[in-house]
């Protein structure tokens, strides 16, 4: 005979918040849908593609701003129904780690790479005139760039690997987009600068550089150029505004999980940074990147409902139900 230990569906105890961002086409205002049936039980360090790992967050706070009024009717007036009528949604919270994206999703406007500056060039906020673009050549991969010389790149460099500015408008960067350009502008290497297709050079050859990660964009397209890069910057203010689909995640102490899916999010504030003290005596200080989102509506195939956020819930192995 075998016995089966049956545990109670008690509250989750969860430590920390996880986070995950994936690009929405912005072109073709597709978010990334998350499917917590079919991909609920990933690793937390390998996450279904396109997902990206942003590591572990703190002060994780969602809020509905939806608002519901009542519809009236009779002699007096008393409430017959409900209906909906704002809907609106904000997450805020700390990202513990600067990089690429999480100074991209903590800042409402375009973020930039700094492209290595050309010999003598004029002082830029945004960056000096950069070096002479290299040609990808045939034959590269997403972690592997060949070059017809690799001069002015270094192990340990970040490279942006994207085509040239030529004039065009619309929605610019591969695969994600940077930047909305309006109207013509004249630097080549303006979609190089905005482009979130950067990877961290680990191993340089005369003419070859091979990545220490995929580039987001997979095998560069045609016309690519390369450029190294030595930090990131972004600007408060501007017209353009980030968008990416999200995924927070929560694991209980019985292995349960709670999912947060926010198909679109858009950064509702500027640059903003918080200090947390390291101990209570020390003058030393943890600088976060504070972010705060509003969500933005989808319609879901399912029954054509307007959706800001899907919160999913995995029950512990043997949770009664």
């Amino acid at each position: 005979m075998s016995t089966t230990n049956w545990f109670s569906n008690s509250a989750p105890v969860a430590r920390r918040v996880r986070a995950y961002f994936a690009p929405v086409n912005r072109a073709a205002q597709t978010p990334v849908l998350f499917d917590p049936a079919e991909q609920g039980a990933f690793n937390f360090t390998a996450p279904p593609a396109p997902w990206i790992d942003l590591g572990w967050i703190q002060g994780f706070t969602r809020k509905s701003t939806s608002k519901i009024g009542a519809i009236n009717t009779g002699i007096p007036a008393a409430p017959l129904d409900q209906i909906r009528e704002t809907l609106s949604a904000q997450v805020r919270f700390e990202f513990l780690g600067w990089t690429k994206l999480t100074m991209a999703l903590a800042t409402g406007s375009q973020h930039m790479n700094l492209l290595a500056p050309a010999s003598g060039a004029a002082l830029a906020a945004v960056g000096a005139h950069a070096t002479p673009a290299t040609a990808v050549q045939s034959g590269s991969t997403a972690t592997t760039i060949a070059l017809s010389s690799t001069i002015g790149f270094t192990a340990g460099q970040a490279v942006a690997v994207d085509i040239d500015n030529t004039g065009q408008t619309g929605y610019a960067g591969s695969p994600v987009s940077g930047a909305y350009i309006r109207q013509a502008i004249s630097d080549t290497d303006y979609i190089r600068r905005i482009t979130f297709n950067v990877a961290l050079i680990s191993q340089v050859t005369s003419t070859t550089l091979t990545l220490a990660s995929p580039l987001p964009g997979g095998v560069p397209a045609a016309g690519a150029k390369a450029q190294a890069v030595t930090g990131f910057v972004d600007r408060e203010g501007g017209s353009f505004f980030q968008e990416w689909s999200a995924l927070f995640v929560m694991e209980g102490s019985q292995h349960e999980r709670i999912f947060f899916h926010y198909p679109r999010l858009q950064p509702d504030t500027g640059a903003e940074e918080t200090n947390i003290a390291l101990a209570s005596k020390s003058k030393l200080e943890r600088i976060s990147l504070h972010a705060q989102f509003t969500a933005l509506p989808v319609t879901d195939p399912l029954d054509g409902e307007r959706i800001l956020c899907y919160r999913s819930f995995l029950p512990a192995p043997n949770a009664l139900v």
